[in-house]
């Protein structure tokens, strides 16, 4: 059975948005093997729309880091949406109409882990609804100030910290699952 994993590069003060903007100096080889790992473990992705829309025109048509992008080409991916009536990036699986259901369904027939980095509101939504098994948090040491935060007007969700790291560049590698 599959366990649905999300990751995030997070600041400080819980911001999101626009990794590419505050997130790069603190890159390290820690942090690759991190990613690397995660990549290498995954039976598929699991992406919201915004997400799905952003990374199928880029992986589609980038000469840079060709191995990620024929992973990511290669690999089964599952979009959330009530929108996408038709999906062009090969592999991919379109998840609407009773999209719990269906991820259930999908967590029973896949084994290994399905990756989820980003998609803020799907992995809100996924935890409010019992389907997210872990979450990976890569604290990096920077108020951003402003932007999307992971959690903003949600329920509370108790989690269990599971593993933590510190990295040389200060960065927190911090796993949560699900309380209970």
């Amino acid at each position: 059975m599959a366990k649905i994993v999300s990751s995030f590069f997070i600041s400080v003060d819980g911001v999101v948005e626009s990794p590419d903007q505050w997130h790069f100096p603190y890159w390290n080889d820690e942090m690759g093997a991190m990613v690397q790992s995660g990549m290498e473990s995954a039976a598929g992705f699991l992406m919201g729309r915004k997400l799905y829309d952003e990374w199928s025109s880029y992986w589609t048509a980038t000469d840079a880091d060709p191995e990620i992008a024929a992973r990511f080409n290669e690999a089964p991916k599952y979009v959330v949406t009530s929108s996408l009536e038709r999906a062009d990036w090969a592999n991919t699986t379109i998840v609407s109409g009773d999209v719990a259901a269906r991820l259930r369904e999908i967590k029973e027939r896949v084994e290994g882990d399905i990756q989820i980095s980003g998609s803020a509101t799907t992995v809100r939504w996924l935890l409010a609804n019992g389907l997210l098994d872990e979450l990976n948090l890569l604290v990096h040491p920077i108020v951003v100030g402003r932007g999307q935060r992971l959690f903003e007007d949600t329920p509370s969700h108790p989690l269990k910290l599971v593993r933590n790291e510190t990295w040389k560049t200060g960065v927190l590698h911090l796993t949560y699952a699900p309380e209970g």
